[in-house]
């Protein structure tokens, strides 16, 4: 039996060595690409770190825009995830800048209104971004989401609808909540904490000045008032 076999595979030109070193490159092949493809969906997937505090848009302006609009202003796997309801792979390079980022706060990739900070996250060990609450409850709401056969909480960015995970309650974590804001990180964008106080300290000066501008308005008034009098007189 095992005769008849090798001779049928001498026939049709192979023999049983080279059919297994073929099917040994097969597979080599196989697994590079796929370490190749899964190293490539790193490259391209990461969270935006932005250099000044974005601008967020009003639920107006984000109830206009068009499901082709939201395509030319956002990313493949942002669109996908914020507008479509996807869920982006645990443990990603999302997810390792994630746990490598200091203190911030975290908005919304769509509309960039603020919905998370560091003060909140909490290191759950899903592989996903966790908190335990938004930083601003108002910009943040929840929804029930029976999709995959199951009951679950889905929280959404209260300004432009956009998907950004599913909370989970009861846990048994240690923290003020036992919430668990489970948030693919695709949908954020990160401003670390130095940028946001040169926001606010921009923001004081600039006050300032126009308080000193408008004091410096009224003495030039106060004294043209009075010089005019003088002349009256």
């Amino acid at each position: 039996m095992v005769r008849v076999r090798i001779e049928e595979s001498v026939i049709w030109g192979y023999t049983p060595s080279i059919m297994k070193k073929g099917f040994s490159l097969a597979l080599v092949v196989a697994l590079g690409f796929g370490i190749f493809v899964y190293a490539q969906e790193d490259k391209k997937s990461g969270m935006p770190v932005a250099k000044e505090v974005p601008k967020s848009m009003t639920k107006e302006e984000a109830a206009k825009l068009t499901d082709e609009e939201w395509k030319k202003r956002l990313t493949p796997e942002q669109y996908h995830i914020l507008r479509k309801a996807g869920t982006e792979r645990s443990n990603g390079q999302v997810y390792k800048e994630f746990k490598a980022q200091g203190g911030g706060s975290y908005y919304c990739a769509g509309c960039n209104t603020e919905l998370f900070s560091s003060k909140e996250k909490f290191d759950s060990h899903c592989g996903w971004p966790s908190f335990y609450d938004p930083s601003k409850a108002k910009n943040v709401k929840t929804k029930v989401d029976n999709s995959g056969f199951m009951a679950r909480t889905e929280v959404l960015c209260a300004v432009c609808d956009g998907h950004l995970g599913h909370v989970f309650l009861g846990e048994g974590f240690a923290t003020p909540t036992d919430k668990r804001f489970c948030i693919n990180g695709t949908s954020l964008k990160f401003v670390p904490v130095e940028v946001v106080e040169a926001a606010k300290k921009a923001a004081v000066e600039k006050g300032a000045k126009k308080e000193e501008a408008k004091e410096a308005g009224e003495e030039t008034s106060s004294k043209s008032t009075s010089s005019e009098v003088k002349g009256g007189e």
